[in-house]
């Protein structure tokens, strides 16, 4: 099942879900591994937060937002693929900003800016970190060197 991908417009989400659970007794490598799961069986985001549990014990806040369609799918991954007894959910709604993607030209090639848009002005930009690490490992360059390019090019574009 592929992931729920937002159309790129500016809309509001009004049925999205928040699960989390609390882990103290799962690797880090299990982690990694539910997490790819999560993102092939419709998560939206995944993310972790490291905590304290009872009696004092370091453990891992698991946190995920989906489309209420995904649930099921969901729940069944957390139950089986971590050692949770129990998951909780909040129902929330997600405003996502319209998204445009950019080519920007650099000296080492192209890289593709993420662009958001509320009510059609530009409040967020963001050069794509992949792009930018394909750049730097292939022509030795430093990352932020990479970034600072294409700052510099979309600050041309705005002049």
């Amino acid at each position: 099942m592929p992931s729920h991908i937002p159309p790129n417009s500016e809309h509001i989400d009004w049925k999205m879900i928040k699960m989390e659970v609390n882990l103290d007794d799962i690797s880090g490598e299990l982690l990694g591994y539910i997490m790819d799961l999560l993102l092939e069986s419709g998560a939206n985001d995944v993310f972790y937060t490291p905590i304290y549990m009872k009696k004092n014990r370091p453990g891992v806040l698991l946190q995920l937002l989906c489309a209420e369609a995904y649930v099921d799918k969901i729940k069944e991954i957390l139950f089986k693929e971590t050692t949770t007894l129990g998951i909780r959910y909040y129902p929330l709604s997600v405003h996502r900003l319209e998204r445009e993607f950019h080519k920007v030209e650099t000296e080492w090639g192209i890289v593709t800016v993420k662009t958001g848009l509320m009510k059609g002005e530009v409040v967020q930009r963001a050069p794509e970190f992949e792009d930018c690490k394909f750049i730097a490992e292939t022509y030795s360059v430093p990352l932020k060197k990479v970034y600072e390019q294409v700052w510099k090019e979309l600050k041309k574009r705005e002049n």
